[in-house]
């Protein structure tokens, strides 16, 4: 019997790899695409000895238009479908939208947002055909708090992640497919190379410990919200404060507060 498979972004490392490391150990085989080929074939090799999973290894950039086609059409090619997509790849861009390339912003946008979207779109009328489906599309906290400088598309998406999974799941259940969920997890600060990559990394290791999570609880808490049809996530009783704080704090200090703190955060060269 062939084995439900999940299809995971970014999959090299950080919270993409432990998606993967988790559903292998579900009993799930997996699909590994990321721009590193080299990690994802150590990364395959880890879950097959581990976990006798079959791990499909794409080597793909997702800023590439056509991208998302050439995935899934991989994976075709091997005779398999997507059961479960995790919406993981992503990065922060470093400067302010003032002091960057448009292209850059516009492949940010692609990856982050765009492809997100158009890969939720290929596989949906699979996943109602065969009556079941998860996508878990990786947001974040950023999602629910005011804009400030050097935030100003990673916010953006991340907050339109947050709805689109919202509306996705609300339109499943409107159409009856009711085993067919979405939902968008929202991490805080999470262990990974996330903060290395965007040249933050001296200045949040500033920020307290108790303010951190491990990647391996916080795709924990994904994987059983998205199989108990909750919309949205956010992991740890620290995040779903400082979530409910969003709500509450009038939105001017709110933007006072977030606008104080941005340069911890973002690079603003």
């Amino acid at each position: 019997m062939i084995r439900r498979l999940c299809l995971i972004t970014g999959a090299s490392a950080g919270i993409g790899a432990e998606f993967a490391r988790q559903y292998a150990a579900l009993g799930w085989d997996v699909a590994l695409t990321a721009r590193r080929e080299d990690r994802l074939v150590l990364l395959a090799t880890e879950l097959q000895e581990a976990h006798g999973a079959s791990a499909i290894t794409i080597a793909a950039d997702l800023a590439e238009p056509g991208a998302p086609e050439k995935i899934l059409a991989a994976l075709a090619e091997k005779g398999r479908h997507v059961d479960a997509l995790v919406n993981n790849a992503g990065y922060g861009l470093p400067g302010t939208f003032f002091n960057t390339r448009w292209e850059e912003q516009e492949a940010f946008v692609r990856v982050l947002y765009s492809a997100p979207l158009e890969l939720t779109h290929r596989v949906l009328a699979g996943m109602a055909e065969r009556k079941y489906g998860r996508i878990i599309n990786v947001a974040s906290l950023a999602g629910y708090a005011p804009g400030s400088a050097g935030h100003t598309l990673y916010a953006s998406v991340k907050a339109g992640l947050i709805k689109f999974s919202e509306s996705l799941d609300a339109e499943c259940r409107a159409l009856g497919h009711t085993d067919i969920h979405c939902t968008a997890l929202c991490p805080g600060f999470t262990w990974s190379e996330f903060h290395d990559v965007n040249g933050t990394r001296e200045e949040t290791n500033k920020t307290p410990k108790w303010m951190w999570m491990d990647a391996a609880p916080v795709v924990r808490q994904g994987i059983e919200a998205v199989n108990r049809g909750q919309p949205v996530v956010v992991p740890g009783l620290v995040n779903k404060g400082l979530a409910t704080l969003t709500r509450i704090v009038p939105e001017p200090l709110g933007r006072a507060l977030v606008g104080s703190q941005s340069r911890k955060y973002r690079r603003m060269d």
